[in-house]
This record gives structure tokens, sequence and C-alpha cells, in this order.
């Protein structure tokens, strides 16, 4: 048996390509919306890959498996489990087999057992794999979104993200039920998690790519407690905030997502294209390193720096029905397509070298920037009540620590919350570290909030520096 993982690390995402090396049969399972990737390994093994599942409807990113399917001509296989509001809209026009609990998925000489594994989401399957050529018990289970290393899966995104009213404590313990299965696995079962560290679909996800049933018994929480009502209240406990796109992205995932036939970088534009990008209701995205657009950049203009956090932001910011234009190099701006397509923003209309910020100056248009402050400047200031400090953190984060008087609006609720930031004083922006506050501010400036600061270094200068830190054992909801 050939077993490939895949991992996209901004997406905090991991796949699987399993085939059988005596007949050249291959299964992809969560399959992104890069299939290349998955061509390209298939073919370095000559395999064909002639069978794509996947594991439940996702929320976090677009799937790629029916463009995938389409494109090798595999079986495409979904799951038929979790009631009539939780069906692939598409199976049927794109020639879908459905499969339940129970069900065998035979590629070659690979054994791989349906198990319904419902509390994530209705419709969430696992698959445990038995390689029958040489064994006849299975080796692993691909468990997607039900079992991580060291979590569980949430099951509160249908009512925070999907708005679904009344399912968090139904599907705690519907995932509680689905976890007494698991614990009844084999011990030495190793486990292929559909996600790792930074994934929003849980709140405590291990670094590690794989682990074992029995290992999971011993040191996850969440498998390892086995009192129901214990377990409801832990797992409803503390869990981030889910981004705004992820109602989008189940929408696109159960509907059919549309085929994109590669990642295609747009056409450049000049100055002129961005004057009339400015003017409209589209989303101009600089791509440049915090520091860059603090020094200089067009106003009007959003901040969502290319690193490893960017297509998360990006799901946060920017709607869907926005045409999406990018400043940054050409490389960069390859990459973001590529990124922003994984959360379906497919609408990037232009984009514009980083030079045209420059440009911009020497036509004698105003240019933007970032001011900047430090603890200990603040510090004073804020004993003075002089200023309005806005935290824009994570709830968990502020209740375990924030400056005194401090204003809570996370990031990603800024736009819809903004006629609660008073505009009678300064306001200093501030994160755990600096760089959701540097976002934060060209939001900000975006919006027309012209007297808003960045505070270097965050919460963690400010506690680094012995300054007063509040804490809270309760927190409101957002």
């Amino acid at each position: 048996m050939f077993l490939k993982r895949f991992y996209d690390d901004g997406l905090a995402q991991a796949s699987y390509l399993i085939g059988c090396a005596a007949t050249g049969e291959a299964v992809v399972i969560d399959a992104n919306r890069d299939i290349q990737q998955y061509l390209d390994a298939a073919a370095a093994e000559k395999l064909r890959i002639t069978h794509v599942t996947e594991t439940h409807i996702h929320a976090d990113y677009v799937s790629g498996s029916r463009e995938l399917a389409k494109h090798t001509g595999a079986q495409l296989l979904l799951s038929a489990e979790g009631g009539r509001d939780w069906q692939y809209a598409f199976a049927k026009s794109d020639g879908a087999t459905l499969i339940r609990d129970g069900d065998v998925i035979r590629v070659g000489n690979i054994h791989i057992a349906v198990m319904h594994t419902p509390g994530h989401t209705p419709e969430h399957l696992s698959f445990v794999v038995t390689d029958t050529a040489g064994a006849n018990e299975p080796m692993g289970i691909v468990s997607g979104d039900f079992v991580f290393v060291g979590d569980v899966g949430r099951p509160d995104l249908l009512e925070k993200a999907a708005k679904v009213a009344n399912t968090m404590e139904a599907g705690a313990r519907t995932l509680f039920r689905s976890l007494e299965r698991f614990r009844a696995l084999p011990d030495y079962l190793q486990v292929w998690p559909g996600h790792g560290a930074g994934s929003a679909c849980g709140k405590s996800l291990g670094a590690v790519p794989s682990s074992t049933v029995g290992y999971e018994k011993r040191f996850n929480w969440g498998v390892g407690t086995t009192n129901e009502q214990d377990f409801v209240a832990m797992v409803l406990a503390g869990q981030p905030e889910p981004p705004l796109y992820f109602a989008e992205m189940k929408r696109i995932n159960r509907d059919g997502p549309p085929i994109l036939n590669g990642f295609a970088r747009p056409a450049r534009g000049d100055l002129a294209a961005l004057e009339r990008a400015l003017a409209s209701d589209a989303a101009v995205v600089d791509l440049r390193p915090a520091a860059d657009f603090a020094g200089g950049h067009v106003p009007g203009t959003l901040n969502i720096p290319l690193n490893k956090s960017f297509s998360t932001w990006a799901g946060w910011l920017v709607k869907y029905d926005q045409p999406i234009h990018l400043i940054g190099g050409a490389d960069e701006v390859t990459r973001a397509v590529r990124e922003l397509a994984m959360i379906g923003l497919d609408a990037v209309t232009s984009w514009f070298d980083a030079s045209v910020v420059t440009e911009w100056a020497r036509a004698g248009k105003a240019v933007g920037t970032v001011d900047k402050t430090d603890a200990t400047s603040l510090a004073p200031r804020l004993a003075r009540g002089e200023v309005t400090v806005l935290d824009v953190r994570n709830r968990t984060e502020f209740a375990a620590g924030h400056l005194p008087g401090a204003l809570h609006i996370p990031v990603g609720y800024l736009g819809e919350r903004l006629a609660e930031i008073p505009r009678d004083k300064p306001i200093i922006v501030q994160c755990q570290s600096g760089a959701r506050s540097a976002i934060a501010t060209s939001v900000l400036q975006r919006l027309g909030v012209t007297n808003a600061t960045d505070l270097m270094g965050g919460f963690v200068a400010w506690r680094d520096a012995g300054l007063d830190v509040v804490r809270e054992t309760d927190t409101v909801e957002v």
C-alpha cells in the first residue's frame, strides 16, 4: 500500500492519496482545490486515481473532490448520511456514488470501511483502511474533522457559522456517541486527521501529523472524557470564533464547487485602473508586509500580508460578491490567487505591481501611513484617559488578560461593529504581538477612521514591560 499525506499550511489542512501498488489504483480523500499536486504524486508512483471521496461537507476550504473526479474520470463517492438537509446537491448530476456507514470501498487490494462519525457535522464519515495484501486487520483511520491529534472536531459550527439554531448541544452529544465507537477501535490503529495546529475546526489541535487510537485515548481530552455531561460542557467551552467565510464554504461545497482548471493570474493594471477599482465597491488588497504598508500605501487599500494566515484573514475581510484587486510582486500575486481560490474567492480581476504606490505618490496623490506606538509610551496616556485601546484578539485571549479599560472587538467584526468605537480620542489598536493589529488598522483606515495607531508588540510587549493586566473569568460572547 502507498500512502501520501498532503498538507496545506495556510489552511492547516491534510488530504491523503492511498494507492494499491499491485493494481495501480488509488483514492484521494479530502482533496483541496489544488488538484495538480495529487495528479503529480499519482503519476510519480505510477498510480491511477480511480476513486475520490471526502469525509464531510467542509466549512473551511473549497473541496477539490468534484474537480479531481471530473479531471480523472474517477468514481466520486459522497456521504449519504446526515439526513435530507445534509446531502450534496450535485451528487446526482455528477454521477456520484452515495456511501453510508458499513459500506466498503475497494481500491485494488486496499479495503476501506466507511464509518459514520457525526457530531462535527451530521454527514461526517471516517474511513478505516486495511491493506489486505499483507494483513487482515486495519492499519489506520482517516478521521477527517472527527478526531485530531490532541483534540476533537467542534460541534458548534453549524450554529455559530452556518446559523442553524439550537444545534450545538445536540451536536456535542452526537459527537460523544461517535467517540464511543472510536474508543472501541484497536489501540494500534493509526489516526490520520484532516487538520493540524492552526485550524479553527477545533481549539487545541496538535502539530504532530498522525497518532494512534491508543495514544489519543490516553492523552486527547475529548477522547478520554467518558462522562457525557462533562464532555458536552468541555467541548463547547473556549472554541475560537469561526471565520465569517465558513458559512459560504458550506454552501459552495454542498451545492458544487465551480471547476477552476488551474489558478490563473489576472491581467496587470495601471494607475488609472487602480483609481477605478478604488472608486468602485471592489476590495483592493495590498499583499506587502505590514511595515512596508505602514511606511506608505494607497489610501483605501486593505493590508493582508501574504503569509501563513493570508487566506484566513482574506476570508474574514473580503466579501464574496466583491471584485478583488491585488497589489504585490508577480510571484506574490500568483500565490495569492491560489490562496484566495482555496477558500472560494475566485473574482480576482486585476493586479498592480508594488511600485504602483510610488507611482501614486509621483502623481501628486496623498499617500497613507500608519502611526505606531509602544507600550511604555502608551502607559501614561492610557492612565490619563487620553486614548481608547481597541483589543482585536479573540475572546479567549481577551479573557486571559487585557489592557485596563480596553474595548474588545475581534478583527473580523470591525466592519459590522464600527459604530461601537468612540471617535473622541485617539484609538490605539492592539492584538497579541502586532500582526493582527496591523491588519485591523488598515481595516479602520479603509472604513474612514483616521486616528488609529498600531501598538507595536501588542499585549505581549505590554505584559513583558510589567504593566497592569486585567484578567477575567467570564467573557461575553461576540
